[in-house]
C-alpha cells in the first residue's frame, strides 16, 4: 500500500535537471481534448423526428498529433481551448446552427467535417505549431448523443 508523502525538495531547473533533459524523445505523439456545446437544428429532406426543430448537447473530441519541442511539449491544451473558443465554438454554442454554419444540412456527418476543417486551418495559421511541431489534426469525433457520433479522420480528409 502506498503512503502519503510530502515532497521534501522541489526539483529545480539547471540544478536537479538540465534543460537538455526536458525532451525525453523525438517520437510523434497525440494529445486529445474534448468540449461540449448546446445547439438547436433541424434536418432538411428527412422524414424522421429530426426534421423538426430540436436541440442536442454535443460533445466534440479533437485528436492532434505532432512532435515535442525542447521542453517536451507538443501543444499546450490551452492553445487547443483557445482555438475552440475563439474560432469554432462561437458558431455553435447556444446557436441555431442552420443559420450559423455554411449552407449544409446540419447532420453530424456534415458538421464534423466543418469542425475538422476549422481546427486544421487554425493549426496551419499558428506557424510555430505547424512547422516546428508538425501539429496536425488526426481526427475529430462529434457526438450528437452519448452513444451516437460521426468522425472525420486525417487520412480520409486528405484523399482528393
Amino acid at each position: 500500500m502506498y503512503g502519503f508523502k510530502i515532497v521534501d525538495k522541489l526539483e529545480k531547473i539547471d540544478k536537479d535537471i538540465q534543460k537538455d533533459q526536458l525532451k525525453y524523445h523525438s517520437k510523434r505523439v497525440m494529445v486529445s481534448k474534448e468540449f461540449t456545446f448546446d445547439a438547436a437544428h433541424h434536418l432538411h429532406c428527412y422524414e424522421g423526428k429530426c426534421k423538426n426543430l430540436h436541440g442536442h448537447t454535443y460533445k466534440v473530441i479533437f485528436a492532434i498529433s505532432g512532435f515535442v519541442d525542447s521542453t517536451g511539449l507538443m501543444i499546450d491544451f490551452g492553445d487547443i481551448k483557445e482555438i475552440w473558443k475563439n474560432e469554432i465554438e462561437i458558431h455553435l454554442d447556444h446557436r441555431y446552427i442552420n443559420e450559423t454554419l455554411p449552407a449544409m444540412n446540419t447532420t453530424a456527418e456534415n458538421m464534423v467535417v466543418w469542425i475538422y476543417e476549422q481546427m486544421a486551418d487554425a493549426l496551419v495559421s499558428k506557424k510555430s505549431l505547424s512547422e516546428e511541431q508538425g501539429a496536425r489534426v488526426e481526427f475529430v469525433r462529434l457526438f450528437e448523443t452519448p452513444t451516437s457520433y460521426a468522425e472525420a479522420r486525417r487520412e480520409w480528409m486528405e484523399i482528393e
